[in-house]
């Protein structure tokens, strides 16, 4: 675990609510994809499940669930160290929370979790980063992982190429909403990153982390039915969105 806040003089709240401030300047219905995932976890695993944040950033799934269900426990899983450095600062002491540091590309990633089986699989706006190919791949990985009657969840951008007119209206109104919190002061990717390579604590994960990923991976973002039929193939019973904005969904498969 990272030190403590007392033993770095960093304010690992303050660093969460700052990440969760710069991912609402991009996705300002954040927190009710949250709301609805919690919702759908409460359905199906009840008030204490055992669940799996993939690609868990600084935790922000895990921080919710254990505010809605605090008998949950939750294994968060990521490579960025910079994030995982604010969730280990973050979470310091909390037994329900445990994190790993794990390639979600590296076949035998699995094999560093503490647990085989999990009631609920979730994970939000990070899985564009993959393409395709290996996003199916870990779709297959995780229809082993999630425990009979669970259910595995993706909040993330799922693009529609069918609707271009439809795309352009919301793109546009949504940068427009953008430029406007920017010039109130928002931070946007860029400039919350250049916060976190002056901090003293935080400058060698960040240094470490751009080391991994460059300044952003390119993946793919397919469509709703593309996530669907991927899942399907990869043994979930059911699936289907059981959110939607115009850019993003969250869709649901039970196994």
């Amino acid at each position: 675990m990272t030190e403590s806040t007392a033993a770095t003089g960093t304010d690992w709240r303050a660093w969460q609510e700052s990440w969760d401030r710069q991912q609402e300047w991009y996705m300002p219905d954040r927190e009710e994809r949250f709301r609805v995932m919690l919702d759908m976890v409460e359905a199906f695993a009840g008030p204490a499940p055992r669940v799996l944040d993939l690609a868990c950033g600084t935790g922000s799934i895990t921080d919710r669930l254990l505010k809605r269900c605090p008998e949950a426990e939750s294994v968060g899983v990521d490579l960025d160290p910079a994030l995982l450095a604010i969730a280990e600062g973050y979470f310091a002491g909390d037994r329900r929370v445990t994190l790993v540091t794990a390639d979600l590309t590296d076949p035998d990633w699995t094999a560093a979790l503490p647990h085989t089986s999990y009631d609920a699989v979730l994970t939000a706006t990070a899985l564009h980063w993959l393409r395709a190919e290996p996003l199916a791949a870990l779709y297959g990985q995780l229809a082993d992982l999630v425990a009979d009657g669970g259910v595995f969840m993706n909040a993330d951008h799922m693009r529609d190429d069918t609707t271009p007119r439809i795309n352009a209206a919301e793109r546009a109104h949504r940068q427009a909403a953008r430029d406007r919190a920017k010039a109130a002061g928002a931070l946007d990717w860029s400039d919350w990153w250049a916060l976190a390579a002056e901090d003293p604590v935080l400058a060698a994960p960040t240094a470490r982390r751009f080391e991994i990923y460059g300044e952003h991976a390119e993946g793919d973002t397919p469509s709703v039915r593309w996530h669907a039929d991927a899942l399907r193939d990869a043994g979930f019973a059911e699936v289907r969105p059981v959110w939607a904005s115009p850019s993003d969904a969250l869709v649901l498969a039970l196994k």
